[in-house]
């Protein structure tokens, strides 16, 4: 039996330990899978989404993460971060609210204004709140940049 699949969808997932070296290696992963697959374009902005959502899930959640990177096949990348936190953020909560503004000189509260910034859309699925001996609790929050191919009319 094979495995068939349109040739220009694919998608990678890693799962990253609560440890502040994880960002690092979300985007070393991004870097590779991106080359590996010619989407050189989309490197930057994907590393960034990725390392931000994941540093978001390691300051806030206190455990594990796990991120997937996919291929949509129509020229879009989507990048989703799982974590064990229900609490789901602005813009992600309601997509077009607001989001809370950084405090001015404060070291952080700005990397879901960067995802915002480069990602095309974004959104999230909650799992439900963390119950004794329940797996899927918490929260997926993803993002996707990169246009849909059109054909141009003639």
């Amino acid at each position: 039996m094979r495995t068939v699949s349109p040739p220009h969808t694919w998608s990678y997932a890693l799962r990253l330990p609560h440890d502040p070296r994880a960002a690092r290696v979300a985007r070393m992963t991004v870097r590779a899978a991106l080359a590996g697959h010619g989407r050189h374009e989309l490197v930057d902005d994907v590393e960034l989404m990725a390392s931000e959502l994941v540093t978001n899930a390691y300051r806030h959640a206190g455990g594990p993460c796990s991120v997937r990177i996919s291929a949509l096949g129509d020229g879009r990348l989507r990048v989703g971060v799982r974590d064990s936190h229900p609490y789901v953020p602005p813009p992600f909560a309601e997509p077009g609210s607001p989001l809370v503004r950084a405090v001015p000189g404060a070291t952080g509260g700005r990397g879901l204004h960067l995802v915002q910034e480069c990602a095309g859309t974004w959104g999230a699925w909650s799992l439900g709140e963390a119950l004794p001996g329940r797996r899927g609790a918490g929260k997926v929050l993803w993002c996707e940049v990169g246009a849909v191919a059109r054909p141009v009319p003639e």
